[in-house]
């Protein structure tokens, strides 16, 4: 899923788009100049990487070093156990939420606290 943007005229506007099997879906979302849309776009464009304010979770770690696909069941460890609201909207953003549960649910990194916390804050509940 991303966001790209069309020029028509002298205008900007922007579409979330995403495939499901052959097919293309695009969602309008506005014109590019709409401070909501921009809000979109810029957290958008920081689900590539993990952001420079972050550092401070990743402490023993270079972020370039970090490869969000192949590091994410740490990454999301270390978010869920050290991070706050803006790091997990951030987590959100790069994970899918079914991703963020499953780890939820297997890590042993999470501490027990945090992760009643999150399951409670995700809806999951205990088989």
């Amino acid at each position: 899923m991303g966001i790209i943007t069309k020029k028509i005229g002298n205008k900007s506007y922007a579409y979330l788009s995403r495939r499901e099997g052959n097919k293309v879906i695009q969602k309008y979302l506005g014109p590019t100049d709409n401070t909501d849309v921009k809000k979109m776009i810029f957290a958008r464009s920081e689900a590539g990487s993990i952001p420079e304010r972050f550092r401070m979770l990743f402490w023993d770690t270079r972020l370039e070093k970090i490869h969000l696909k192949k590091n994410a069941r740490y990454i999301i460890e270390r978010i869920l156990e050290l991070g706050n609201l803006d790091a997990i909207y951030w987590l959100q953003m790069a994970y899918s939420a079914q991703n963020i549960i499953e780890t939820l649910n297997t890590s042993r990194a999470v501490s027990k606290r945090s992760r009643i916390f999150w399951k409670l804050w995700f809806g999951v509940e205990d088989a």
